[in-house]
């Protein structure tokens, strides 16, 4: 990046420059004017001026100019007004030039801001730029929230600045210098004080606000290290509570603090001392004005109104110039920022521009072999990693990497993905060096997925299709208002800088999945994630979630085709009790007290939990129906016994499993709150208490909990109480709750709610396990299967996929790599989190997964385990850093000591 920020802003903006400065230059014109008008008012038609005797008339917009050569020219001869109609013609010209100066501020100032926004973009969208071509060491020395500070924070008072970096000099300099004509103009000796009080502040203020650089570069970069080290607490807060380390984190982060404190305390202290001194230098003008322009007004050498219009012209003196030596002060402070920020992002080995540059054409596959040459790596502390070593891997090749968790294998599926630079040696493919390769031919032709996953917050289907998203291959189609928008959002793109791209277009590349287009996608999605062994998971996640009815409209449609299946399916295994079925005129026993109540799925949180308790309407109905105090000494029953019951077990008891209505962090609260309503009647209860203990009873399943709280007669009157809530349901509730009906989808409610359209049995202990398997059986035969995985795609996998398990992200990592059908598979030691036999099932399906179809990519795997390598056609044994062995299994393990070591 360009050093200076001055020349930088130039650089991008000397048209727009040209052009605002041109019109700042325009709008001295009518900003003199408005100094002059007063004293003409003032000595005119006030005075009296010109209008001594009776009747006495002048000419007003007269405009007439003498021209070299020509001689007089009048344009116009003007209106002869009496002294009245002056003032009143002068006082509307005033008003006219407020107004005009005002518009040429408002434009000014609105292309000064746009002109900074669109600058503050392009130098946000720089960064990031050089972000993404950062060698991937390079991360290993700086904390991303350090980086993303710099970004997001460092570089915003420049948009302020950027606008104002030519126009505000001129334009506060002119309107300054304007004044100061003006004032010495009207008399000499008060323009010299005025001058001299302006010389005085430009050369001590600017002076001595250099202490407040250095006090603000010292906060910028204090303020920098608290972010970064905030995020790594954020990043580490596991360690922190395993290490009972938290109170270590609050000194450190009190201490950094501290520092941050005293900087910025001596900042507002010398801050205001510098305010103080400008204040009073800007206030004992008039002082001076008054005094000595009073003076010679009484000795008749200065008369009133030019007094007047002097002091109203340096009224408007000291605004500008604060203004100015506040924009000095801004320019080297942001300067000092910019350079800061040009240091930070100025790194060696950055990848070239045009090695990530965007392409819709299709990449041949990668025809040649892959191989080291003499290639050798080092550590960041210069331990070698990989010694001298040379290899080729040819299309089709599959080869197994065996050695020590921390041997040359690792390092070399890091190298031959390019994600370390050798310190001598290269990996090669064909004649060329791999790192100069386009990201284009590597990102495509080539996969690579190891036990260190990198998941991006969005959905499992946007980071299990992310490898595929190389460019925008089929535009969105857009509607006349979307098309006039997309147009302008081109617009700002180019004026910034910025690639137009629009990232609402299909970036997907089907055709590097095998597939023709979005509507057969999973004919590649669903092979890969079940040869990963992540397809029940997914399953699980769409069938504990609702789906969409706009989108998973084949799913809708066959809703009650699946309820019957299930149904005789169930009654052909004997399992007919297995699932209790929603009823409209009867208590379902499997579900909640709540369910039964509502008969329906709350679609937000005003007819949920306690929320439901709190609702005015539902506890009018739970009153009118004799429920409420029922309900009430239920809830209080149940809080008694799992107290008693649970209270005195550790939190992590797989009892607390079955306990639904109740947390361990609650008891507590519900132990205080038993011997707060000790013996107090019904009546007497806070509404939130009675909320709280009556939220209680709604979760209770007598089944489930067994507290034998549930009567038939109590049941019925739940049933009554449940058609007098839908009787008189106010409209204001009418879409809080979406009532069960065997005849259509419940969309508030989870696919396998819908499917069920009841709840399952706790008598059996194996039941559940039995009843879903039968439900996917179901969808397959009735072909919603993928429409059911694509609403577990859908789920959203949290701040670096931490809502999945370890296991899920690396089979979705690796799961990504298999789908892009690449002609090179790097694999590095891809599922840690998971068991050896999963590992080994996974690999093997993997292995058979790749050569499906007319495939047969080469396949580098770093095996975690050395008896994976059975599988591979050839193996590469390593010792360490030393490349020791290459050859089959069967011969390393009758030639190879060191191979049979590792096996053994």
């Amino acid at each position: 990046m360009e050093p200076s920020l001055l020349r930088y802003i130039w650089t991008h903006t000397w048209r727009q420059q040209l052009w605002i400065v041109a019109i700042v230059v325009l709008s001295m014109i009518p900003y003199y004017m408005s100094f002059d008008l007063p004293k003409l008012i003032v000595n005119g038609p006030i005075q009296g001026g010109g209008f001594e005797k009776p009747g006495a008339t002048q000419t007003f917009m007269n405009i007439a100019y003498d021209f070299p050569l020509i001689g007089h020219v009048e344009f116009f001869s003007g209106f002869q007004l009496g002294r009245e109609q002056m003032l009143l013609a002068l006082s509307m010209v005033f008003l006219l030039l407020v107004v005009i100066n005002g518009l040429f501020k408002l434009y000014i100032n609105t292309y000064k801001g746009r002109l900074g926004e669109r600058m503050l973009r392009r130098v946000r969208y720089q960064l990031v730029d050089l972000v993404l071509r950062f060698p991937i060491s390079h991360f290993k020395r700086v904390k991303s929230a350090e980086v993303a500070t710099m970004i997001k924070d460092e570089v915003e008072p420049m948009g302020g600045f950027i606008g104002d970096a030519f126009v505000q000099p001129v334009f506060l300099g002119g309107q300054a210098l304007t004044a100061l004509i003006f004032i010495m103009v009207q008399s000499f000796w008060l323009g010299l004080i005025a001058l001299a009080i302006v010389a005085v502040q430009i050369v001590l203020i600017p002076r001595m606000r250099r202490r407040l650089l250095v006090l603000g570069r010292e906060r910028q970069l204090t303020a920098r290290e608290l972010s970064g080290r905030v995020g790594e607490i954020v990043d580490g807060i596991g360690a922190i509570h395993i290490n009972d380390t938290s109170n270590f984190e609050r000194a450190d982060i009190a201490a950094r603090l501290g520092r941050i404190f005293k900087i910025r305390y001596d900042l507002y202290q010398w801050k205001f001392m510098v305010k103080f001194i400008n204040n009073f230098l800007a206030q004992i003008t008039p002082f001076l004005f008054y005094m000595i322009g009073g003076y010679l007004a009484l000795e008749g050498r200065l008369d009133v109104g030019q007094l007047v219009a002097v002091i109203a012209a340096y009224k408007d003196l000291p605004g500008p110039m604060k203004d100015l030596i506040d924009w000095d002060q801004m320019r080297q402070d942001v300067q000092v920022k910019y350079a800061q920020v040009v240091e930070q992002f100025t790194v060696d080995r950055m990848l070239e521009a045009k090695q990530q540059a965007i392409t819709l054409d299709a990449i041949s596959p990668m025809a040649g072999a892959l191989a080291a040459v003499n290639l050798t790596m080092h550590d960041d502390g210069g331990a070698p990693l990989v010694e001298h070593v040379s290899f080729e891997v040819h299309p089709g090749d599959h080869v197994a990497l065996v050695g020590t968790a921390a041997g040359g294998a690792d390092s070399l599926g890091e190298a031959f993905a390019r994600l370390t630079q050798p310190i001598s040696g290269r990996v090669t493919h064909g004649d060329s060096d791999l790192l100069d390769i386009s990201e284009s031919v590597t990102g495509r032709r080539m996969a690579y997925a190891s036990s260190d996953v990198s998941m991006f917050q969005g959905t499992l289907r946007d980071n299990l299709l992310y490898g595929l998203k190389h460019a925008p291959m089929r535009p969105k189609t857009y509607d006349e208002g979307g098309m006039t928008q997309r147009k302008w959002e081109i617009a700002e793109a180019r004026n910034a800088g910025n690639p137009d791209f629009d990232i609402l277009s299909d970036w997907i590349d089907y055709e590097s999945a095998g597939v023709k287009g979005p509507d057969d996608i999973y004919n590649a999605i669903r092979p890969v994630l079940e040869a990963v062994l992540l397809s029940r998971d997914v399953l699980d996640l769409g069938l504990r979630s609702p789906a969409h009815p706009a989108r998973h409209t084949k799913l809708v449609e066959h809703i009650g085709e699946l309820r019957s299946a299930l149904r005789a399916r169930l009654e052909k295994a004997d399992m007919s009790g297995m699932v209790v079925p929603f009823e409209p005129g009867s208590y379902n026993r499997e579900a909640t007290v709540g369910e039964n109540l509502l008969f329906g799925a709350a679609t937000g949180p005003e007819l949920r939990g306690k929320g439901l308790a709190e609702n005015p309407y539902f506890i009018s109905v739970l009153r009118e129906s004799g429920l409420g105090e029922r309900l009430y000494t239920m809830g209080l029953d149940i809080a008694e016994q799992a107290i008693e019951l649970f209270a005195d077990l550790p939190p992590d008891h797989p009892f607390f499993q079955q306990l639904a209505f109740m947390t361990p962090e609650e008891i507590p609260t519900f132990q205080a709150l038993l011997q707060k309503l000790k013996g107090k009647p019904f009546a007497s209860v806070s509404s939130d208490d009675r909320a709280a203990i009556i939220a209680l009873s709604f979760a209770y399943i007598e089944p489930r909990h067994r507290f034998g709280l549930l009567t038939d007669e109590l049941m019925k009157k739940i049933v009554d109480a449940r058609e007098a809530f839908y009787r008189n349901m106010p409209d204001d509730l009418k879409g809080a709750i979406e009532r069960y009906d065997p005849n259509r989808y419940t969309d508030a409610a989870s696919v396998m709610d819908n499917v069920l359209f009841g709840r399952l049995s706790h008598g059996q202990a194996d039941g559940a396990e039995r009843v879903r398997t039968m439900v996917c059986e179901i969808l397959d035969e009735y072909g919603v299967y993928d429409e059911v995985l694509d609403v577990g795609l859908s789920f959203n996998v949290g701040v670096g996929g931490r809502r999945l398990s370890g296991a899920q992200r690396q089979k979705l990592d690796l799961a990504r790599a298999i789908l892009k059908r690449s002609d090179f598979l790097i694999i590095n030691r891809p599922l840690l989190a998971l068991d050896s036999r999963t590992q080994d099932q996974i690999l093997r399906n993997v292995l058979e997964e790749v050569k499906r179809g007319d495939r047969n990519p080469a396949v580098l795997w770093v095996v975690s385990a050395p008896a994976m390598s059975q599988y591979f056609d050839r193996v590469l044994v390593f010792d360490g850093s030393h490349l020791v062995g290459d050859g089959t299994n069967e011969t390393l393990r009758s030639d190879n000591a060191i191979f049979k070591q590792l096996v053994s």
